[in-house]
């Protein structure tokens, strides 16, 4: 049936053209790039400690049923607490490094906006991404076993295992994480409400959380709480985490999703 024939409860399920989420993509991309440094600061503060409740349920979870399922089973749970974390930071419209290594390049790739901007972006939003997963990872420390619902030893096995791998381990880790973040940004594009877009998130993230890779901003909250909790977990650990797992989601990011989807976008609009 023509598009133009369809009821308004049917035509609202064609999908979006590929070119209208390019076109939100940047706009959005553009809309960040021009935003105060201060409010920056307090969004991509905001984002760091939201994320850290992440940490915080699948410690919990990990607490409560380690030792009495099946390692798979509590993997899988683990990784339904891993992606709440997200739920909060996206759909409370956040600064997330990891959204917008994808996101503000689309502005950049149309000639819209400069890389000053998008470093000027990038710089502001990962240490104030930093700053409130460290000081999430503090709270998580003194207020979860403080409660009785955190082991430590829990933090600790979260902690060591995002840091026991050789550099080129996280960094390819890294590089898929920052591929399926910057998936989500586009995929939030092409979703019409917000039941959709809970499902994206959830979807993608959850992955993310069973396949185990190595995001740099919820890292940070995972591995700093092992360091904060005294389990094992050293700041060199976290050095060596951070340093591998910053760069691999930046690339991933930047080139499997924003000059990838940009480039095939450019060639469909040209060969019409």
């Amino acid at each position: 049936m023509p598009t133009s024939e369809r009821g308004p409860e049917q035509q609202g399920t064609v999908r979006k053209p590929y070119s209208d989420i390019l076109s939100a993509e940047i706009a959005q991309g553009l809309q960040e790039l021009r935003r105060d440094a201060g409010g920056l600061l307090l969004s991509g503060l905001s984002a760091g400690m939201d994320i850290g409740f992440s940490l915080l349920l699948m410690a919990a979870m990990l607490t409560a049923v380690g030792g009495e399922f099946p390692a798979g089973l509590v993997r899988i749970l683990l990784a339904h607490m891993y992606a709440v974390g997200f739920i909060l930071v996206v759909l409370g419209r956040s600064e997330l490094f990891t959204e917008h290594t994808a996101l503000a390049v689309f502005p950049v790739l149309s000639g819209e906006a400069s890389l000053a901007s998008l470093g000027r972006l990038w710089g502001l939003v990962y240490v104030a991404n930093i700053v409130g997963a460290a000081a999430f990872a503090g709270l998580t420390v003194v207020v979860g076993p403080g409660l009785g619902v955190i082991a430590p030893e829990a933090l600790g096995e979260i902690a060591r295992s995002l840091v026991e791998h050789r550099w080129w381990i996280i960094f390819l880790s890294g590089l898929l994480a920052g591929w399926m973040m910057g998936l989500l940004s586009w995929l939030l594009s092409a979703a019409r409400d917000t039941i959709s877009q809970i499902f994206v998130v959830w979807i993608v993230t959850a992955s993310i959380g069973f396949g185990q890779l190595h995001h740099s901003i919820l890292g940070t909250v995972e591995v700093l709480a092992g360091v904060f909790s005294r389990q094992g977990v050293t700041l060199a650990d976290y050095g060596h985490f951070i340093l591998w797992a910053t760069v691999g989601n930046a690339l991933g990011g930047v080139i499997f999703v924003a000059l990838i989807k940009y480039s095939h976008a450019v060639r469909r609009e040209n060969s019409r």
